[in-house]
C-alpha cells in the first residue's frame, strides 16, 4: 500500500477500521484529482477545461433514502417525518462495516477540509472516498485548509462514500441498496450506492441544520447572500426557479456565497467554500458569472456534448434536467474573500408565483415573515415536468425542507428574533406572473424586480405609503421608483377584479391546507399570519 498527498504523517485509518488498501491519495490537488479521474475511465475534458464527469443511476438525491440514526442525541430533537427517517444504530454499524470490507484492496481518495467560514464555528470534515471526483468535488465545495494546517488536521466528522457499494434491503435496515445516513453519536456520515456528488454536500448541510441552531443559537439558512459597498448584508431564500442565483449575483454587490449560509449574532457566513450551481439552458448572457466560472477546476456533472465536439450542450437533457457544476468560489471574481459579513439589514424571499395572485414585492411583518419561512412557497409551471398542466403550489419548509433535522418552527422562531433584534427587513419578492396567471398574464419583468430589490436595499421604500392585501394581509408599496405603479398591486394588472380575487382565494387554501401539518407545534403569533379566505368552497 502506498500514500501519497498531504497528510498527517502520524494518521492512518485504521482508527476507521480501513485497512488492507491499495493505495491512500490524500489531499490531492484537483490538477491530481482530473487525472486520475480521466485515467480511470471516469471523466472527460471538456473544451472550456471543466471535467465533465456522468453520476451514474442517481443525477439527483433520493431523500427518502436518507437516514439518520435514533440514539440518545436525535431521539427527543430531531423531528422525524418522511424525509428525517430514523435507523437504528445497529444497521448503521452493520453497513459501516460491510463498507469497510468492501473498500479493501482499493484505491481511496481522502479529503480534509473545512465547513464554515466564521473561525468560530468551524466544522473539521475527512471525506475518504472511493472515487477521485468525489475528493476533487469535496475540494471545490468545502473550506480548503493550508499545508501547514493539512499537517496538523485531527478532523471531527467523517464521510465515508463509496458509489460502487451496494446495501441489501432485505438485511441493513434500508429502503433500496443506495443510502446516505448521519450518526451524530459517530460524528460520520456513510453514502452508499450512488455517485450523486451532492449528496456529499448535503449531508454536511444537514449536519450543521442540527448542530448550529441546536447547541449554538445559530440560524442556519438555505440561501445566497451577497454584500454593498457600504458593508450592508442581503440574504436571498428561493426554491429552484425563483432567481435567487441571478439577483444574488449583483455586479454592484459583493457574493458572500449562493446555497448554505449561517447567521450568527455577529456575521452571515458561508458555510461552503464553492458553488454548485445548475447548468441547464446556460448562457454567457443569462448567467455570466457562472459562464465563466465553468474551466479548469471546475466539475460538469451529467452533461451532453455537442455531437462530435468536446463542447457543453447546456440545453442537452437527455440524461437530466439536473445538470450541474461545482467550482471553488475563487472562480468568482466579484466575491467577499472571507466569506462573510455583517448580520444582514434585508432578507428577500423569492417566490415564483404562477398563479399571478402575490405582488411583486410586500414588506413582511415578523409573523409573517415566521408564516411565509416556513410555507416555503412557489410553483411550477405547466410544461417543466411531467403532468404538469397547470400550474401547481410548492412548498418546502424554510425554502430547503429535505435538510432540516429539526421542526421547521424552530427555524422560524430563531428568524423572527433575529429579525426583531437586528432590526432587519424581510421582503417577499414575487418573481412570477402579473396580469393573471401562467398562460393568462406575463412574468414580471426582471428588470422590474431588480429595481425593487435595489429601492428596498438603499432605503427607497421605507417612506412611502402602503396598502393591505385583502386577502394574504401583505403591505405593499403604492409606489418603488423605476416601477410602474400600476403592477405594485397585482389585482390592478388582471382584466377580471372578481377572477384575482377566485384565485386568490384558492391559493390561499392551499397555504392553508400546507400548514396544518406545523400548525401543532406554531404559535399564535405564526398562526395569526395565515391568509384570510374571503369565501371557501
Amino acid at each position: 500500500m502506498s500514500t501519497i498527498g498531504i497528510k498527517n504523517p502520524q494518521t492512518t485509518l485504521d482508527y476507521l477500521k480501513l485497512s488492507n488498501l491499495k493505495n491512500q491519495y490524500w489531499n490531492l490537488s484537483p490538477e491530481d484529482c482530473v487525472r486520475h479521474t480521466v485515467d480511470k475511465g471516469m471523466g472527460t475534458i471538456a473544451s472550456n477545461g471543466a471535467v465533465n464527469i456522468l453520476t451514474g443511476k442517481f443525477t439527483g438525491r433520493a431523500p427518502k433514502d436518507r437516514f439518520i440514526v435514533l440514539d440518545d442525541i436525535t431521539r427527543d430533537a430531531v423531528d422525524w417525518n418522511s424525509i428525517n427517517t430514523p435507523i437504528e444504530a445497529s444497521y448503521f454499524d452493520q453497513l459501516y462495516d460491510k463498507m469497510c470490507k468492501y473498500l479493501e484492496h482499493k484505491d481511496v481518495y481522502i479529503r480534509d477540509a473545512y465547513a464554515c467560514a466564521d473561525p468560530n464555528y468551524r466544522l473539521r470534515l475527512r471525506l475518504v472516498a472511493e472515487y477521485p471526483w468525489s475528493s476533487h468535488f469535496a475540494y471545490n465545495m468545502f473550506l480548503r485548509p493550508s499545508e501547514d494546517e493539512l499537517k496538523h488536521f485531527e478532523p471531527e466528522w467523517h464521510i465515508i462514500c463509496a458509489p460502487g457499494f451496494h446495501g441489501d434491503p432485505a438485511v441493513d435496515g434500508i429502503r433500496n441498496t443506495n443510502f446516505a445516513i448521519i450518526n451524530f453519536s459517530r460524528k460520520c456520515i456513510i453514502i452508499g450506492g450512488t455517485g450523486y456528488t451532492g449528496e456529499i454536500k448535503k449531508g454536511i448541510f444537514s449536519v450543521l441544520n442540527f448542530l448550529l441552531p441546536h447547541t449554538r443559537g445559530v440560524l442556519s439558512m438555505h440561501c445566497s447572500a451577497n454584500v454593498g459597498a457600504q458593508g450592508d448584508t442581503a440574504v436571498f431564500f428561493g426554491l429552484s426557479g425563483t432567481g435567487k442565483t441571478t439577483l444574488s449575483a449583483d455586479p454592484n454587490r459583493k457574493l458572500i456565497g449562493d446555497d448554505e449560509h449561517g447567521w450568527s449574532a455577529t456575521s452571515v457566513f458561508n458555510f461552503e467554500g464553492g458553488c454548485y450551481a445548475k447548468v441547464i439552458d446556460l448562457t454567457a448572457d443569462k448567467e455570466p458569472e457562472i459562464f465563466a466560472a465553468i474551466k479548469p477546476g471546475a466539475i460538469l456533472e451529467n452533461v451532453i456534448y455537442h455531437p462530435g465536439t468536446d463542447d457543453p450542450n447546456y440545453e442537452d437533457t437527455s440524461i437530466t434536467q439536473n445538470t450541474r457544476v461545482s467550482y471553488p468560489i475563487d472562480h468568482i471574481i466579484n466575491r467577499k474573500l472571507d466569506s462573510m459579513g455583517d448580520v444582514p439589514k434585508n432578507i428577500f424571499f423569492l417566490t415564483a408565483d404562477a398563479f399571478g395572485v402575490l405582488p411583486p414585492i410586500s414588506k413582511l411583518t415578523r409573523a409573517q415573515a415566521m408564516y411565509q419561512f416556513i410555507s416555503g412557497y412557489t410553483a411550477k409551471v405547466a410544461g417543466t415536468e411531467e403532468g404538469v398542466d397547470e400550474p401547481e403550489a410548492t412548498f418546502s419548509a424554510c425554502f430547503g425542507a429535505p435538510f432540516l433535522p429539526l421542526h421547521p418552527t424552530k427555524y422560524a422562531e430563531m428568524l423572527g428574533d433575529k429579525m426583531d433584534h437586528h432590526k432587519v427587513n424581510i421582503w417577499l419578492i414575487n418573481t412570477g406572473w402579473s396580469g393573471g396567471e401562467y398562460g393568462v398574464g406575463s412574468r414580471i419583468q426582471l428588470r422590474y424586480t431588480r429595481a425593487m430589490i435595489s429601492a428596498a436595499l438603499l432605503g427607497e421604500l421605507d417612506e412611502v405609503d402602503y396598502r393591505i392585501h385583502d386577502v394574504f394581509g401583505l403591505s405593499m408599496p403604492v409606489s418603488c421608483p423605476g416601477v410602474p405603479d400600476e403592477i405594485l398591486h397585482p389585482m390592478k394588472t388582471w382584466q377580471d377584479a372578481s377572477a384575482y380575487v377566485e384565485k386568490a382565494n384558492q391559493l390561499a387554501i392551499k397555504f392553508v391546507d400546507n400548514f396544518e401539518k406545523f400548525a401543532d407545534q406554531a404559535s399564535p403569533e405564526i398562526l395569526s399570519a395565515a391568509p384570510k379566505l374571503a369565501i371557501r368552497s
